[in-house]
C-alpha cells in the first residue's frame, strides 16, 4: 500500500497548544513525568542498580520492546556508592512520548513540521485572509522573548569551590571498556563573544561529556556544530569560553536542542513556542549566561581555549566504539540544582536506542522542510537501523526525465541532516518507502546499474564512519528507482500489476466467511 504524508496545513503555536486537550503544558520535567506515569508510560525501579553497564542493559531490553521511561530511584554510582539522586532514562524511547514532549500528539508531527518550514523561509501572505492566518506566527515570534526570573528552583542548591564534585553525579559507564563515567544528555548552552557585530543568540546542543575528576570534564563536539563554532570564536580572541550545561529540563527545551531548527532561531525561544509561553530563564552564578529556571541540574564553567584531553573510546550510535581523539577541557566553577533533582541519562549504541527513536519522530518533522524546496517529494524516510541518517529513501511525483537525479543532488546539499547520507534511493509515489520489500522491488525492477547510479567521491562523511577511506571524507551513492520515461529509456515501460478495486472490496466483504483468520492482506497491490 502506498504511503504518502499529506501536505500539512499551516499551524500557529497557539493551535499547536490546543491540538489535543490531553497534552497539557509541561513547565518542568516533573510535570511531564506525572503525565506519562498517568498514561502508564513510566516505571519506577526501586531495586539498587549500578550505573556501570547494568542500567544500559535494562534500557536496551526495554526500548527494544517500545517500553516505558525508567526512573531508577536507587542507582549505584560508578564508585560503588549509593546515589542520593534518582536516574531517569528512556524518557523519549517512543515516538509517542517524543511527540508528547513537544506538546502534541504523534498525528500532528507533520503540522509542527509545516510551522517549522514557515519559520525557516516565511512566505508573504496572499490576501487579507492569509495575512490574518499568519498573524499568530508573528505574535509567536514576539512572545518567545525570554522572561528573567531571579529566584529559580534550579539554584535551590549551589556548590562552588571545594564543594564541586562531578563524581557524585550518577553518570553512566554504558559499555565495557569505556574509560570513565559519561554525561550523556547534557544541554550545552554557549554564546559568541560579545561585540558590536554579534547578533547571534545562544546555541543549545547535546555534546557528551567525559568526567575527568571533581571539577574537570571533556566536551566532545563535531566541528560543524554550534558549540564548536562559538568555541572557535572565543579561541580567536584568546579567551576561554563560558558555558552552562543543563541536565534535565522541561521536555520542550530538551527536544528543541536536537530539532532541525534554522540557525537564526534560538532553541530556548523555540521551546517557548512549543509550550505556548515565554521561556523563563535565570542568570548563572559564575558565567555570563542564562539557563532555564526550572531545570534539574546546571553545571557552570569555562571551556579552555588551549587545553585538550584524550576522549574515549565510548560506544556510539554506529554500534562501534569511537576512536580516541583530543577535545577541549571544561573547568567547572559551579554546580546548581533543585532540592531533589532528577539526573537525566541515556545510552547510545546500535539502534534501537533513544536517539534513533527521537530520530523517527524528527523524520516526520523535516518532510515539510523538504517539500518547501522540492514540492514533488511525497515522503522521505531515514531508516533508524542505518544510524538514522546514513541511508535515505524519498518518493516523488515524477514529471520529467532526470528529476530523481536533481532531487539527489539537492537533498545532499540542502539540509545538514543529509550531508552525511551516503546512500539515497529515489522511488515513485506508488511505493511505500517504509516497506523495505516495496523499496527493493522498485530497485530491482525500475533501476539499471548502467544508467541509474549517481556516485560522488570525496564528499563530507561522518568521521565516525569507519567504512569511509579517509576520516571525514568519503563517497555517496544515489539509486534512481523511478519509472523511466524518454529519453531516459528507449523501451516501452511495463504496467505494474494492480487488482481491480471492486474485487478487493468484494473479497474484503467475504473474508470472515472464508475462515482464514488473521492472514489477510494477500492482494498484490492497490491501484495507483
Amino acid at each position: 500500500m502506498r504511503s504518502e504524508i499529506a501536505p500539512a496545513s499551516f499551524c500557529s503555536f497557539q493551535e499547536i497548544v490546543r491540538l489535543q486537550r490531553d497534552v497539557p503544558r509541561f513547565r518542568e520535567l516533573s510535570d511531564f513525568l506525572r503525565f506519562i506515569e498517568g498514561k502508564g508510560q513510566l516505571r519506577r525501579i526501586r531495586e539498587p542498580v549500578s550505573v556501570v553497564h547494568e542500567i544500559t542493559e535494562i534500557h536496551r531490553r526495554v526500548i527494544g520492546e517500545h517500553g516505558p521511561a525508567l526512573l531508577f530511584e536507587r542507582p549505584i554510582r560508578a564508585d560503588g556508592l549509593p546515589s542520593g539522586m534518582p536516574l531517569l532514562t528512556n524518557l523519549f524511547g517512543t515516538v509517542e512520548r517524543t511527540a508528547w514532549g513537544m506538546g502534541i500528539t504523534p498525528d500532528r508531527l507533520e503540522e509542527l513540521g509545516a510551522m517549522m518550514a514557515e519559520l525557516r523561509a516565511p512566505r508573504p501572505p496572499h490576501g487579507v485572509r492569509d495575512a490574518w492566518r499568519k498573524l499568530p506566527l508573528a505574535r509567536a515570534a514576539l512572545a518567545t522573548r525570554p522572561r528573567s526570573r531571579a529566584a529559580a528552583p534550579v539554584q535551590d542548591r549551589a556548590a562552588m569551590g571545594e564543594d564541586i564534585d562531578l563524581t557524585k553525579l550518577p553518570a553512566q559507564i554504558c559499555w565495557p571498556g569505556e574509560p570513565a563515567p559519561l554525561i550523556t544528555w547534557p544541554l550545552v548552552i554557549t554564546a559568541p563573544p560579545a561585540s558590536p557585530a554579534a547578533d547571534q543568540e545562544e546555541n543549545v546542543g547535546v555534546y557528551r561529556m567525559q568526567i575527568l575528576g571533581r571539577d574537570r570534564a571533556i566536551v566532545r563536539w563535531l566541528a560543524h556544530r554550534g558549540g564548536a563554532r562559538h568555541h572557535q570564536q572565543w579561541k580567536a580572541v584568546g579567551r576561554d569560553m563560558p558555558v552552562a550545561i543543563v541536565i534535565g529540563a522541561d521536555p520542550a527545551t530538551i527536544l528543541a536542542a536536537v530539532m532541525p531548527l534554522p540557525e537564526t532561531i534560538s532553541e530556548l525561544r523555540f521551546a517557548g513556542i512549543l509550550r505556548g509561553e515565554r521561556p523563563e530563564l535565570t542568570p548563572c552564578l559564575t558565567v555570563p549566561l542564562e539557563v532555564p529556571a526550572t531545570a534539574e541540574i546546571v553545571i557552570e564553567g569555562f571551556v579552555s581555549a588551549t587545553e585538550t584531553a584524550a576522549e574515549g573510546p565510548y560506544g556510539d550510535h554506529t554500534g562501534y566504539y569511537n576512536s580516541v581523539e583530543q577535545f577541549p577541557v571544561l573547568r567547572v566553577t559551579a554546580i546548581t540544582s533543585r532540592q531533589q533533582p532528577i539526573y537525566l541519562s541515556t545510552f547510545t549504541g546500535r539502534a534501537p536506542d533513544e536517539p534513533s527513536r527521537i530520530g523517527e519522530a524528527l523524520n516526520r518533522l523535516f518532510v515539510p522542510l523538504i517539500r518547501q524546496q522540492f514540492p514533488e517529494v511525497t515522503d522521505c524516510w531515514l531508516p533508524p537501523e542505518t544510524c538514522s541518517y546514513r541511508v535515505a529513501i524519498a518518493s516523488i511525483k515524477k514529471r520529467y526525465p532526470g528529476q530523481a537525479r536533481r532531487l539527489m543532488l539537492g537533498l545532499w546539499s540542502m539540509l545538514p541532516q543529509f550531508s552525511y547520507t551516503k546512500l539515497l534511493i529515489v522511488v515513485d509515489d506508488d511505493i511505500d518507502i517504509r516497506d523495505w520489500r516495496e523499496v527493493m522491488w522498485a530497485v530491482a525492477t525500475r533501476s539499471d546499474s548502467s544508467r541509474d547510479l549517481v556516485a560522488l567521491s570525496d564528499t563530507p562523511i561522518d568521521y565516525l564512519d569507519f567504512a569511509s577511506p579517509k576520516s571525514g571524507l568519503g563517497g555517496k551513492l544515489g539509486i534512481d528507482a523511478t519509472t523511466k520515461m524518454p529519453p531516459e529509456t528507449e523501451r516501452e515501460w511495463g504496467e505494474p500489476l494492480a487488482m481491480d478495486s471492486a474485487v478487493i472490496a468484494k473479497v474484503d466483504a467475504m473474508w470472515p466467511a472464508l475462515g482464514l483468520g488473521g492472514i489477510g492482506g494477500l492482494q498484490l497491490r492497490e491501484p495507483a
